[in-house]
């Protein structure tokens, strides 16, 4: 079910495969080693899609071109493996869900701004684009390759109450979520942060991207301005519409009362 970890992206299937679904691409955030943290955050989706969860190897430090172009191979070889597109060559045919959150959409707006035309529908959650804009976030960006290793351990403890409402979240959670912030050795969270503040996106070309677009925001995120965020990204995107979570904070997928799946039938997005 799932693949061997290498020194590229890959694809992880957190379900049997069902190729009569459309293909649901899951960009996660920041600590994208955390794979028991992507059952969480997907689980259900099986009843609609065929889920790929896009895992960036820990010793694997691309920069946002080399991680696009690596995320449009993984997605065309899932393509090519379905039986319709066998038949007809053609991308219309087969549906394609872009899903993210926080520094996965980071990727997946720069996957929109070249590669707008593989995508059916796109989902953004909690955004961090907005990361550059944060002052006390790109200052500590600056310092973190400079702390030292022992409180770098510590800080993946300490974050916690600013990723997620501890008390919305279970215990089994709470772990894969601490294991995910702290699983990436420093050199890779220093490579990752430094890559979101110098984020930059063409939103000229985004505009033109007609496709629907869901925006989901937790309006007590204590990390990133998400809902702002949400809203700003709302008025790039011609065809979007703006969910906001009120209780949830900025990992809001392994909340107990909020489940992705239920989220697009809600609003019809599947």
């Amino acid at each position: 079910m799932t693949s061997k970890t290498s020194s590229h992206p890959y694809f992880l299937n957190p379900q049997p495969s069902n190729f009569s679904y459309p293909l649901f691409v899951f960009l996660p955030g920041m600590d994208e080693t955390g794979k028991e943290l992507m059952y969480i955050q997907t689980q259900g989706l099986e009843a609609a899609f065929n889920v790929r969860c896009f895992v960036i190897p820990a010793d694997d430090l691309t920069s946002w071109d080399e991680m696009t172009e690596e995320l449009v191979y993984l997605i065309q070889k899932e393509l090519a493996k379905l039986p319709l597109r066998q038949e007809v060559a053609c991308c219309d045919t087969s549906p394609v869900y872009l899903c993210s959150e926080s520094f996965g959409c980071c990727l997946a707006l720069k996957v929109l701004e070249k590669f707008p035309q593989l995508f059916t529908k796109i989902i953004l959650i909690n955004s961090a684009s907005s990361f550059h804009r944060v002052p006390w976030l790109n200052l500590g960006s600056l310092l973190f390759p400079y702390t030292p290793n022992l409180f770098y351990k510590i800080s993946s403890l300490l974050s916690l109450p600013f990723l997620a409402n501890l008390k919305q979240i279970s215990p089994a959670a709470s772990q894969a979520l601490l294991k995910s912030t702290s699983s990436a050795p420093k050199e890779t969270a220093s490579q990752r942060l430094a890559l979101m503040r110098e984020f930059y996106i063409d939103e000229k070309k985004l505009s033109q991207i007609t496709q629907p677009v869901l925006l989901i925001a937790g309006k007590n995120d204590r990390l990133l301005p998400s809902e702002d965020e949400a809203k700003r990204l709302s008025n790039i995107f011609p065809n979007s519409q703006l969910i906001t979570l009120p209780h949830s904070g900025h990992a809001c997928l392994v909340e107990k009362d909020v489940n992705l799946y239920q989220i697009l039938s809600s609003v019809n997005f599947i």
